[in-house]
């Protein structure tokens, strides 16, 4: 997946020692969306990257990202992971809209016209009878 934005927030690295003593870093960063109703992403970097892309806050940033969700005492955890960061916005391809058939858009073509009726002056209701109530 793909997300662009600001990062409005940089977290303090973590790190620690894993159970088979190897050593692990996490930096953890708030990206919030472009659009009329902008969204707030928390996604983290892991070990070397967090050297390799120098995240700062304000920058505008095209990220891409794997999702992965874990349960852990019945209940479940989702974590944005970074896997690619770009400076700027890629300017993602619209896919194409098909061809148009014109003639839906003029529907004229090819009707014969025809003029206006004549707009008459008097209006002309027929003369109400006594037991006719109904207004139609």
């Amino acid at each position: 997946m793909e997300i662009q934005g600001r990062i409005i927030f940089v977290a303090p690295e973590v790190g620690g020692t894993s159970k088979a003593g190897n050593q692990w870093r996490k930096q953890e960063y708030v990206l919030e969306t472009l659009g009329q109703y902008p969204k707030k992403i928390c996604f983290s970097l892991w070990g070397d990257r967090i050297d390799q892309f120098s995240i700062q806050e304000g920058e505008d940033l095209t990220v891409q990202i794997d999702l992965e969700s874990r349960e852990f005492n019945g209940r479940w955890y989702t974590e944005v992971r970074a896997w690619n960061v770009t400076r700027g916005f890629n300017s993602m391809e619209q896919p194409q809209a098909p061809a148009i058939n014109n003639d839906y858009l003029n529907p004229n073509i090819g009707a014969p016209s025809f003029s206006a009726a004549p707009q008459t002056t008097a209006t002309e209701f027929p003369a109400s009878t006594e037991g006719d109530d109904l207004p139609f």
